[in-house]
């Protein structure tokens, strides 16, 4: 698996919403691991799709991760799905090649952030690499119901070829480089360490 070039990137995150939200394991952490994947995102450039998973049901996305979503001035798309892998959603396909077209220096890059793990996220992440993309799934923004839930979805997606990453991995490999301009700002961004429950 490469590293991360934020040319190729592109941020998904997935069905955070009410009543899932209420259930998973440390939802601090993945609600402050995911802002700042979307900081860091702004930061450099990579656009971001955010879903929801039949919200009239669910409830809507976390009023922070929406208001994140909403600050972003970057390319960005929100949509609803009834469908639990992204990819099940025709909505979900033309957004992504819409925001992040596939060039011909190598296959686009999904960073992942969300709930479910062993529901959503990696139905998910199995269609985007079934497709031909190259998943990393930031495990700090990822959850489920309980933790052995996460743990073996994280194994699943490993085992088929997913990066487990996360955020500030993220952040330094789409700066690559500390001469790179805006890596003062994601040196601040991340100075507080891991976000704690």
């Amino acid at each position: 698996m490469e590293l991360l070039d934020a040319g190729r990137s592109i941020l998904v995150v997935i069905d955070l919403q009410g009543k899932l939200m209420d259930v998973i394991h440390r939802p601090r952490v993945v609600i402050e691991s995911t802002l700042r994947l979307m900081r860091l995102a702004e930061l450099f450039g990579v656009p971001v799709i955010l879903t929801e998973q039949y919200p009239k049901g669910l409830g809507p996305t976390h009023p922070e991760v929406m208001a994140g979503f909403e600050a972003l001035t970057i390319p960005k798309r929100s949509l609803a799905k009834t469908s639990f892998g992204c990819c099940g959603e025709p909505s979900f396909l033309q957004a992504l090649d819409e925001l992040r077209p596939r060039l011909g220096s190598g296959p686009r890059q999904v960073v992942v952030a969300g709930i479910e793990a062993h529901v959503c996220v990696m139905q998910t992440v199995l269609e985007l690499i079934q497709r031909g993309n190259q998943a990393h799934v930031s495990w700090d923004a990822v959850s489920g119901r309980g933790e052995e839930y996460r743990r073996h979805a994280l194994e699943r997606m490993a085992a088929a070829d997913a990066a487990i990453t996360n955020h500030e991995s993220v952040g330094f490999e789409w700066a690559r480089d500390k001469s790179h301009p805006r890596f003062k700002e994601l040196s601040n961004l991340l100075k507080d360490g891991q976000p704690e429950e």
